[in-house]
């Protein structure tokens, strides 16, 4: 059976309303990546506002990261020196970037220093084997809504594993079309 849905629901009304928004905030968030290396922090932060997390990075430095995260799909990151001199701004939360975490040793506050803090902290499994996971919202290949899974294993010292799978948040939008 085939329901007619109405033209116009407040509900989807208020979908357009925050596509728009989110789609002008990726939009601000696209040209970041074309800022070159180099260009002074003030000038980044009076275009993009200042950061929302950072850690110290050996030699004196600053990691800054401006996140969208809990609810955002996009991380961008850079490196400022001692010297307050910037690298250049990347992408971190992609497929490729999250390929890191398959190199060295990593712990939560590494994690946390690399990617941002996470949309969400949980434990999985069995009271006897659970794990601690930490969930990062993030365009799986710049298309698919997902979840990039990261485990820190039973006593949560370092990841053991990560995986994407689909973001549950935007179960309903998929199967809203059939």
């Amino acid at each position: 059976m085939i329901r007619n849905k109405p033209a116009y629901t407040p509900a989807r009304a208020l979908r357009a309303v925050l596509a728009l928004a989110v789609l002008g905030t990726l939009g601000a968030c696209a040209n970041m990546s074309q800022l070159p290396p180099g260009t002074p922090l003030s000038q980044i932060e009076a275009k993009y506002g200042r950061p929302n997390f950072s850690c110290p990075d050996a030699g004196g430095g600053q990691h800054l990261i401006w996140t969208q995260q809990p609810m955002g799909q996009y991380a961008w990151g850079v490196h400022v020196d001692a010297a307050g001199g910037t690298g250049k701004v990347t992408l971190l939360l992609s497929d490729e970037h999250f390929n890191l975490l398959s190199k060295g040793t990593w712990s939560q506050e590494r994690v946390r220093c690399e990617f941002g803090p996470p949309a969400v902290i949980d434990r999985v499994g069995l009271p006897s084997s659970d794990q601690l996971v930490w969930s990062y919202r993030y365009r799986q290949g710049s298309v698919w809504n997902s979840l990039m899974y990261v485990y820190f294993g039973h006593d949560g010292s370092h990841v053991t594993h990560f995986n994407p799978g689909p973001d549950p948040m935007y179960e309903h939008d998929r199967w809203s079309m059939f």
